[in-house]
């Protein structure tokens, strides 16, 4: 299973940025997808999830800025980024996990996409 990452890029505090993350592959099932966020020299940390079933949770420092949502005949989970502050740079990673078509269990990352946001 591979996932495609798109939608990082530059913008000035109180902008917005749409990320997508696309999975392929042997997908039998998705159980969750998330999004995690790194910034230089910190860990990475859960930005926000979206379970199967609808099932949803976000960071406290989200605070109601940004939005999961998910196309399930796509395998594709979007982050509506808005009222972006330069605390939110970092390089955004994208996160499935599910079931192949052989009962065997994936979970994959992406390779990440920079999310930089000016002062």
């Amino acid at each position: 299973v591979q996932l495609v990452e798109s939608g990082g890029g530059l913008v000035q505090a109180g902008g917005s940025l749409r990320l997508s993350c696309a999975a392929s592959g042997s997908i039998f099932s998705i159980n969750t997808m998330a999004w995690y966020r790194q910034a230089p020299e910190r860990e990475r940390e859960l930005v926000t999830a979206c379970r199967s079933g609808g099932y949803t949770a976000y960071a406290s420092f989200v605070e109601g800025r940004f939005t999961i949502s998910t196309e399930n005949s796509k395998n594709t989970v979007y982050l509506q980024m808005d009222s972006l502050t330069p605390e939110d740079t970092a390089v955004y990673y994208c996160n499935v996990d599910g079931i192949g078509p052989n009962s065997d269990y994936w979970d994959v990352w992406g390779k990440g996409t920079q999310v930089t946001v000016s002062s």
